[in-house]
């Protein structure tokens, strides 16, 4: 089995039923802190398929855009703490 065939018929499957699974959690979350970790969670599967799709197509300049949507979900995973943490002192 090559690469290509583990990419098609292993990995996007499982990271395209994650999403879906994911999504759903992310319309039924039944706090904002649901919704937030599972929207972290689609840029980080997302990120996932864009890096398949980099080595499927050797086309290196999609890593810079995988990396800089990880630092988005980074910085808005943080910036959603530090505001849940200050709604908790008040």
């Amino acid at each position: 089995m090559t690469l290509e065939k583990y990419f098609d018929y292993f990995i996007l499957p499982i990271l395209t039923i994650s999403v879906i699974l994911v999504f759903i959690r992310l319309i039924k979350g039944p706090k904002v802190v649901d919704r937030v970790i599972a929207l972290d969670l689609i840029i980080t599967i997302g990120i996932g398929i864009i890096t398949i799709f980099t080595i499927r197509s050797n086309q290196k300049v999609l890593l810079d855009v995988a990396i800089m949507l990880a630092l988005i979900a980074f910085l808005g995973t943080v910036a959603f703490s530090f505001y849940i943490e200050k709604r908790e002192d008040d």
